[in-house]
């Protein structure tokens, strides 16, 4: 297997490791387990740079923009498809900038900001993450390309 077959699975882990970090964070938080938190969200970020750099070099290796949704699941799965896709792709941009800052605000005790901005980075980051791995099971587990 080539890595251009093996990082598309990955990226999906990874994804599905933020989510759980994310939700596990938040209950923490929910719990007033501040340390436990702090750590576990750091990993999050951490998680997601892991991602990003691993998505980033898959799409560097492989030709065009990426692999394309198969048509035979027909018009009606295409859209929901694009539905859970151009979302997911504009919020993802946002939420590297919208991490750091509120990682920023934590870090410094800054807990208005951080409440602030964790109200809207939490929700975008969570869909972000379970969107992503949404993608990857329509791409490669649901409609997989058909077999020669």
């Amino acid at each position: 297997m080539e890595l251009t077959e093996i990082l598309p699975h990955v990226n999906a882990s990874l994804n599905g490791l933020a989510t759980c970090l994310l939700v596990a964070g938040y209950v923490l938080i929910k719990q007033k387990k501040e340390t436990a938190h702090k750590w576990t969200m750091l990993g999050c970020f951490g998680v997601s740079i892991i991602f990003l750099a691993s998505y980033l070099t898959y799409h560097a290796m492989i030709e065009g923009h990426g692999k394309a949704f198969p048509s035979y699941p027909g018009p009606a799965i295409e859209w929901l498809y694009r539905a859970i896709l151009i979302p997911h792709i504009i919020l993802a941009a946002a939420v590297p900038f919208l991490a750091v800052i509120t990682i920023y605000h934590g870090l410094k005790d800054n807990r208005e900001k951080h409440l602030r901005f964790a109200k809207w980075t939490f929700p975008i980051w969570l869909y972000v993450s379970v969107t992503g791995v949404l993608v990857y099971l329509m791409l490669y587990q649901l409609y997989p390309p058909l077999a020669p």
